[in-house]
């Protein structure tokens, strides 16, 4: 069988690790990527082990040799690769989030559907093992009646003043940063496990960090910075770097969460707690193979990840056997592997429910994102609306 081709856009921190994924298939092949100029474009093309090399990603998308495109931009560039790639007639994956405000997602989702491509958006935290289990297991209603959800996703990686990235950018990143950054992750996973959709919130959000020092150079993300001998220019911030957010789910029940990106030592943790009518349960991202069972009357059960003592929905998500811990090259591998099946079997999203976050749940997460911005800023209670339709 001929392998599916694919070209990346963009190579920062995250477009690498879509090409290692990919690369796990077996049965995808990255051909190409596209740059800022044909120089950097050359340059990476050959660290990575890729033929092609593009300094206008236009160009990629003229190449009928490519089925699937990668959005793996910053931010402001995802509403308009988006369209392009779709309208050249490639299935696609974005990074998210899908665009900078809801009205851009529903001209993306709409125009997908038009046109009858498959699109995903990159929600792999639902992807883990365990993760999987979980939902399967609320599914069965093992945990009985979900009526509360907590948690919380924490960094430390913009902590100093002299933490500086292009997400602090509003022009860049968008009007919100923590919460559309990795409040949306935990807003899309929640949502996932549960089976339940996010119709309400009541938002409050700060700037921690109110004037940053921007250096000179340029400043990989999440990457180690020497601050001797560098210069820097004080710049003011206009997104926050929390923010804790009521939430009411669809049937009635409630949650709440809180993200930071100022939290020392919490490197990339989300984190929930599900409380049902039986049973209780946690997880947490840093220690994904690991899930806490709690109940009233007997001891609580820690499950490790194990395809033996998985659910049989979940057992496709594991890869190894108990004991071989599963993280977060596993899980974007999970999504990749789910989103190219799709493909390669010739399934419809007009027919076909797929095992991966769509524009459509890119979507909802931008109508989230808008609702807790317009919540943080009146200070009263929200309701999520798709479009001209509200969530309830």
């Amino acid at each position: 069988m001929e392998k599916i081709k694919v070209g990346i856009i963009g190579t920062g921190f995250i477009g690498p690790t879509h090409i290692e994924a990919i690369r796990r298939l077996g049965f995808v092949e990255v051909v190409g990527l596209a740059e800022t100029s044909q120089e950097i474009a050359e340059k990476k093309a050959a660290e990575l082990g890729i033929p092609k090399a593009y300094g206008d990603y236009r160009e990629m998308l003229q190449d009928p040799e490519f089925k699937v495109v990668h959005n793996c931009t910053p931010n402001h560039l995802h509403f308009a690769i988006n369209k392009e790639i779709i309208l050249a007639g490639k299935h696609v994956v974005s990074e998210k989030p899908l665009a900078m405000n809801s009205k851009e997602s529903a001209e993306l989702l709409e125009l997908a559907e038009k046109h009858g491509v498959v699109h995903a958006v990159n929600f792999n935290y639902r992807q883990h093992a365990s993760v999987q289990n979980l939902q399967a297991m609320i599914a069965k209603s093992d945990l009985g009646k979900v009526n509360l959800v907590h948690g919380s996703y924490l960094q430390d990686w913009l902590l100093y003043e002299t933490d500086y990235n292009w997400r602090l950018a509003p022009e860049v990143g968008g009007k919100s940063r923590a919460v559309a950054d990795i409040g949306s992750h935990w807003c899309d996973t929640v949502q996932f496990v549960t089976g339940k959709k996010i119709v309400e919130v009541f938002a409050d959000l700060a700037t921690v960090v109110p004037v940053r020092k921007k250096p000179t150079g340029n400043v990989a993300t999440f990457g180690a910075q020497t601050i001797e001998d560098m210069e820097y220019e004080d710049v003011p911030i206009n997104t926050e770097d929390y923010a804790s957010v009521l939430v009411r789910f669809e049937d009635g029940s409630r949650g709440v969460f809180t993200v930071s990106q100022v939290s020392a030592g919490r490197k990339n943790r989300l984190s929930f707690e599900i409380n049902g009518s039986n049973s209780s349960v946690f997880w947490n991202q840093e220690e994904p193979e690991k899930l806490w069972i709690g109940h009233r009357d007997r001891a609580n059960e820690l499950l490790l990840a194990d395809p033996s003592l998985f659910t049989a929905d979940a057992r496709s998500a594991i890869h190894h056997p108990g004991g071989h811990n599963e993280g977060w090259p596993d899980a974007l591998k999970n999504m990749m592997l789910n989103f190219y099946s799709f493909i390669r079997d010739n399934k419809s999203l007009k027919t076909d429910k797929p095992k991966f976050a769509t524009f459509e749940d890119g979507h909802v997460s931008m109508c989230i994102t808008d609702a807790i911005l317009e919540s943080s800023q009146q200070q009263k209670w929200v309701k999520v609306s798709a479009g001209k339709k509200v969530l309830s």
